[in-house]
């Protein structure tokens, strides 16, 4: 299995805490004896196109420094899709995050739709046909789910549960109902833990939700799967629920 990483995601690109010093070193430092790391290239301004309307592009360049992160972390994403259709799973460990990013808008420390514009390419290229989009994070991602209203190809879930357990059962059930899917992307965000905002899942249902994912792959994806991080701001444990998730997640 491959990270998908690169050096620039340790830069500090604004003050919120998805781009906080010493996030990214917590989880490289998790992952980096276990994992092989591979850099991504930028997206392309096609690429943010086939998700993100013109203006809201040319805003997000008004700060250079956003908008090349931006680039290199939708680039980051892509690859990850790439590979995980073809060859191998695969993360994309990448800032800053992008569920919140609509096709016209984006809040929430997002600017680019990562996972959706890795989907949206796949669909282009006619990789695929149909996906489906796990969003583990404690907050919705609106922007996935704003950028594929409507569309029969692609499916975005987002778990919700008053209580770990009916938060799992959420998402074991959804896995075990519709199954009509090419690949299965993941929205991973480690937010909901119970030493982090959401307070809510322990480190070991990271590893469960990523084995029932690539269990999931496999029987009816050809395996085909790969995830891109979301939020997790809690430094101390996010490294850890990471790795957790990625050895469930890998072969």
């Amino acid at each position: 299995m491959k990270i998908i990483f690169h050096p620039r995601f340790y830069e500090v690109y604004t003050s919120d805490p998805a781009s906080a010093p010493g996030r990214m070193e917590a989880i490289v430092k998790a992952l980096e004896k276990e994992f092989e790391f591979i850099e991504p290239q930028p997206a392309t301004e096609r690429d943010l196109e086939r998700v993100h309307g013109r203006s809201h592009v040319q805003n997000v360049k008004g700060d250079p420094l956003v908008y090349e992160i931006g680039l290199l972390a939708a680039g980051g994403a892509i690859l990850a899709g790439e590979l995980g259709c073809g060859s191998e799973p695969t993360f994309g460990l990448i800032r800053p995050p992008g569920h919140h990013a609509s096709p016209h808008s984006c809040w929430g420390f997002c600017y680019f739709n990562n996972i959706a514009i890795a989907i949206k390419k796949l669909l282009h290229e006619e990789k695929i046909n149909r996906a489906l989009i796990l969003d583990f994070d404690l907050h919705y991602g609106d922007g996935t789910a704003n950028t594929f209203s409507g569309d029969k190809s692609v499916t975005y879930f987002h778990p919700e549960g008053a209580n770990r357990q009916t938060f799992l059962n959420s998402i074991q059930q959804t896995l075990g109902s519709d199954k009509d899917y090419d690949i299965i992307a993941i929205s991973a965000g480690f937010d909901r833990h119970e030493e982090d905002w959401g307070g809510l899942l322990k480190t070991e249902d990271y590893h469960t939700i990523g084995k029932w994912t690539k269990d999931f792959s496999l029987e009816n994806c050809q395996g085909r799967r790969f995830g891109v991080l979301e939020g997790g701001y809690n430094h101390s444990v996010l490294g850890g629920n990471v790795r957790a998730f990625l050895e469930g997640f890998a072969n």
